[in-house]
Order: structure tokens, then C-alpha cells, then sequence
């Protein structure tokens, strides 16, 4: 298969060939996801992006990471989310890495994608393009450059419109630390009636809005993913079905096994679990970490672009040792939670997690 460079003028062309057809007039067979009605329930790790010294996407190292992060029990992957970077990366480059990663992973993996953007219609294409590169969902995060005019009627019109023409399932995605925009829950609650709107990812960390929106959709096809492990035990007890965690990078063993707590209905240990968490959590999740010369392996920062308006550049990898993030300590294998066992953290080539 050709790199997605040279396929991507033709992805964008047969794209808004598409349209100029009247994609609008397969709406019922493409709002069902072409028949298909996708169970999210479970754990994804928000795959990163990591880029070589000169800022360059490093597929190499994107792949080696897979490998590593496919010998855990998770439910998919979540690429070109917050951790992925998308922001910063070409639509070629994001369109590439959901190939990629479509192509280093076992089928019976889901692959969401994130592909919003600020416009309708962009959203729209970029929807369509991460279908025919592999996506099995695509995660649609709010449009928020004019905040100020993303009301709940404006909202609803977007997702409707993106998840009317979209093949594939369509997850909504609320990161308010990111955007400054929260998805009402009123919007949420009219979404989740699309037949192929099927979830919400929601990294707010507000387990009082979850449960109510897990209540308010009791009635439709639709879940929540918890958007961080700090909170994970919180939102199963609440009815989230699952987690996007960037801790699931560094510990995921340790996250499935919480989530294998909660779903058997093990809340005591569970808690002893998602304490223990809590901090790892923290670290990974405020700074990036990079391996000591030897011994316990850690997080590997990586490379990444800046927006600031100077040419892109790799930012120094900073060397953080393990032991010296106030309050972590090693967890024991998710077999023996409650014994003093310890195990070392899976390392990455090259990655950084935000």
C-alpha cells in the first residue's frame, strides 16, 4: 500500500467528489455505520506520536510501540487523540499515522481516530479519509476556535451533519482542558438519539455530569469512556463501559486489571487499585519522563512540535528518574495487587504522553 502522501490528494478529490454527488442521499444506510453498530466498551491506550530530532513523524518508533502496547488485553486504540498531537500534524501526516497504526494492529482491535476540526465540511473529509485508511470510528472532538458560538444548537448541527455522512461510528469527544469548550450535556442527550453516534469521551473528570449523562441515555445505544484513569474506578461506578487512559501507555496491565475489578464487581480491591494509580496518573499525564541510563525502565519523552510560532523543532528530552516523582511507587503484577511483589513499567521507544 503507498504511503498516504501519495494517496492524499486522491483521498481528498474522491472526497469531495463524494459529496458533490449527494453523499446526503445514502444518509440512512451511512448513519447506521453501513449496518454495522460498534460495542466501545473497554480500555484504549490514546496512542502518541513521536517524532524524530527533526521533528519529522517517527513511524518506525510509532510501530515499535504498538508491538509493545498490543501484548496488553486493550479493547483498541485511540489514535490522533490529545496524546497523538493531532493539532500539530499534517492532514497527510494524520491520515498516515491511522494507516500505520490500522496496518501494525490485529483486526479485532478497534481503531477510533480522531478526525475533528474546526469546520464542518473539514471534519466531514477528514471523517471519511480515516475510514478508508482503517478507522473503525472516528473521535470527534468540539470544534472551539469560536467558542463563544459553539452553543448547544451549533454543536448539534456539526455532529449531526458529520455523523449523517459518515461511514463509520462517530464517538464525540469533550476535553475541556484543551478547547475551553465542554459539551453541554443537554447537546449529549440529543446526540446520543443519532443512530450512528454511539459514545462520548469525556476527559472533564466531573463524575457527577457522567453519571448524568450515562443516566439521561439510559434509553439509547450509547456509552461513556472515562478520558483519564484518575478517574476510571469513578466512572464504572457511575456506568461508564470503559476508558481512553494515557496511563494505559506506561501500566497496562494495570489499568485492564482495574477495569476487570469493576466489571466483577471487586470494589474494595479496585479501590486499593485506583489509589495506587492516582499519582502514576499524574506523572505521566504532566510531564514527559525519559529512561534512566539503566535498571528500571520509565516513560520515554519524546521529540515534538511546537505551535508557538517559530520554525517546528524537536524539544529536548528531559530525564526524570522513576523514584524521583513524589509519591510514585512500582505496582506489583495485577495478579497480586494485594501482595508487596513489585514489577517495572513497560518502556517505549521514544514517546511522550501529555
Amino acid at each position: 500500500m503507498p504511503p498516504v502522501e501519495m494517496l492524499g490528494p486522491r483521498v481528498w478529490s474522491s472526497v469531495r467528489q463524494g459529496l458533490s454527488r449527494g453523499l446526503c442521499r445514502n444518509k440512512g444506510a451511512w448513519a447506521s455505520g453501513e449496518g454495522r453498530k460498534v460495542d466501545i466498551a473497554g480500555i484504549y491506550p490514546p496512542v502518541t506520536t513521536p517524532f524524530t530530532a527533526t521533528a519529522e513523524v517517527d513511524y518506525e518508533k510509532l510501530e515499535e510501540n504498538l508491538h509493545k502496547l498490543s501484548t496488553f488485553p486493550f479493547r483498541g486504540f485511540v489514535v490522533q487523540g490529545s496524546n497523538g498531537e493531532f493539532p500539530l500534524l499534517t492532514s497527510s501526516e494524520r491520515l498516515e499515522v491511522v494507516s500505520r497504526v490500522r496496518q501494525a494492529t490485529s483486526k479485532d482491535k478497534l481503531l477510533l481516530a480522531g478526525s475533528g476540526c474546526e469546520s464542518t465540511q473539514a471534519t466531514v473529509e477528514m471523517t471519511l479519509s480515516m475510514a478508508q485508511v482503517g478507522a473503525d470510528a472516528a473521535l470527534v472532538v468540539t470544534p472551539c476556535y469560536y467558542r463563544g458560538r459553539m452553543s448547544s444548537a451549533a454543536l448539534i448541527h456539526h455532529y449531526t451533519k458529520v455523523a449523517d455522512l459518515s461511514p463509520i461510528p462517530v464517538v464525540l469527544y469533550s476535553v475541556p482542558a484543551n478547547t475551553g469548550l465542554d459539551l453541554p450535556v443537554d447537546a449529549v442527550v440529543t446526540l446520543s438519539q443519532h443512530p450512528n453516534i454511539v459514545g462520548i469521551k469525556d476527559s472533564g473528570g466531573d463524575v457527577t455530569r457522567i453519571g448524568l449523562i450515562v443516566h439521561k441515555t439510559r434509553r439509547q445505544d450509547f456509552h461513556v469512556l472515562a478520558g483519564s484513569a484518575g478517574f476510571l474506578l469513578a466512572g464504572y461506578a457511575v456506568g461508564a463501559v470503559g476508558g481512553i487512559c494515557a496511563l494505559a501507555n506506561v501500566l497496562g496491565a494495570q489499568v485492564c486489571q482495574l477495569e476487570r475489578l469493576c466489571l466483577t464487581g471487586q470494589w474494595e480491591d479496585a479501590q486499593k487499585l485506583q489509589h495506587r494509580l492516582i499519582e502514576p496518573n499524574t506523572a505521566v499525564s504532566s510531564q514527559p519522563l525519559a529512561p534512566k541510563s539503566g535498571g528500571v525502565c520509565v516513560l520515554i519523552g519524546a521529540g515534538a512540535r511546537e505551535s508557538t510560532g517559530v520554525p517546528t523543532q524537536a524539544l529536548p528530552f528531559q530525564k526524570v528518574p522513576l523514584e524521583n516523582i513524589p509519591g510514585w511507587e512500582l505496582l506489583v503484577p495485577p495478579q497480586k495487587i494485594l501482595t508487596s511483589d513489585k514489577v517495572e513499567p513497560h518502556c517505549f521507544s521514544n514517546l511522550s504522553v501529555h
